[in-house]
């Protein structure tokens, strides 16, 4: 059975309201020092730990902010934003509990297992839910609906950006008939095909052959997207990501074709692992830092009653090294 705040007040020889002016900090109470100590001291040896939804229901608010994911898998780029979302929010008070969606389940059934003060979403939200999430007081960041046409987690413009920044290198570099190497996974479909157009789209700017695009899995050498690319004259590959980008060098090196001699590698993330690839990764950096701070901006606008701020201008850039 769990500690209560009876039971740490039968221990302490004091009464519940004295345990529950304690514990929760209550202003304007009359407590001695001594008291005190002997409450927070009770507490802690028995391991008491006070319910959040009823620390909530008092307070009138709740310290937890939900974070609402679509079902991606978590790279390098989602990990760093979170990771200093976390920090932000640390500052101020408040605990990031962040959730990964999956559609066997409706949206409104979490807003009822926990109670957060903000959602931040990076996902739609189906209108029945944000109307849910609104009617309960719950302040809601970044999640359009589908209804209305916004799409919080996936800038179109910006992901097409990323692959013509690719190109744009590229092309500075003197190569001039691409390949594209895209990821398998379905989950990241939406996103690789707008990184696919924007390369397109820059290689048709630049008036430069259509280029030839192959699924390359990260988990092993793609020796023969490689050889192909090779009998068809593709001199550079924009890689949807580092860990494809990876995997084209493995396979470079399996067939025997020289990097950037004969086939130049861009990828895009700068994962730590870039940086030690043989040859070490060209690739592109994304501001993840100034993203989490906007985040972290928004959420402390809406708690503040305040405009929500502009979104962050820092610009992904490229980072060169020897694969191009």
């Amino acid at each position: 059975m769990p500690v209560t705040s009876a039971d740490v007040a039968r221990a302490a020889g004091v009464s519940r309201t004295t345990v529950s002016y304690v514990l929760n900090d209550t202003p304007g109470t009359n407590i001695s020092s001594a008291t005190r100590d002997l409450v927070l001291a009770t507490a802690a040896q028995l391991g008491y730990a006070p319910s959040a939804a009823a620390r909530a229901l008092r307070r009138g608010q709740s310290d937890l902010v939900v974070c609402v994911l679509p079902d991606w898998p978590t790279g390098p780029v989602v990990d760093t934003v979170l990771d200093l979302l976390t920090d932000n929010l640390a500052e101020r008070g408040l605990f990031l509990l962040v959730h990964h969606h999956r559609s066997t389940r409706p949206l409104r059934e979490l807003w009822r297992a926990v109670t957060p003060r903000v959602v931040v979403g990076l996902t739609h939200f189906p209108a029945e839910d944000l109307r849910a999430l609104r009617q309960a007081g719950i302040e809601v960041v970044g999640a359009g609906s589908v209804d209305d046409g916004a799409h919080p987690g996936i800038d179109a413009e910006n992901q097409r950006g990323l692959g013509e920044l690719q190109v744009e290198h590229l092309l500075e570099r003197g190569y001039r008939h691409l390949g594209i190497a895209t990821t398998p996974d379905e989950r990241l479909r939406e996103f690789a095909d707008l990184r696919t157009d924007g390369v397109r789209r820059a290689c048709a700017r630049a008036d430069v052959p259509v280029p030839p695009v192959a699924v390359v899995t990260p988990v092993a050498p793609a020796t023969e997207a490689v050889r192909g690319w090779v009998a068809d004259g593709v001199d550079a590959v924009a890689c949807y990501n580092d860990e494809i980008a990876l995997a084209v060098l493995a396979g470079a090196r399996e067939a025997g074709v020289e990097v950037p001699g004969r086939l130049a590698v861009i990828g895009l993330d700068d994962v730590p692992a870039a940086s030690l690839a043989d040859p070490p990764l060209t690739t592109i950096s994304q501001p993840s830092a100034a993203q989490a701070r906007h985040l972290a901006a928004s959420v402390e606008a809406v708690l503040d009653g305040r405009p929500l701020p502009p979104g962050p201008d820092e610009p992904s850039r490229v980072v060169p090294r020897a694969s191009t």
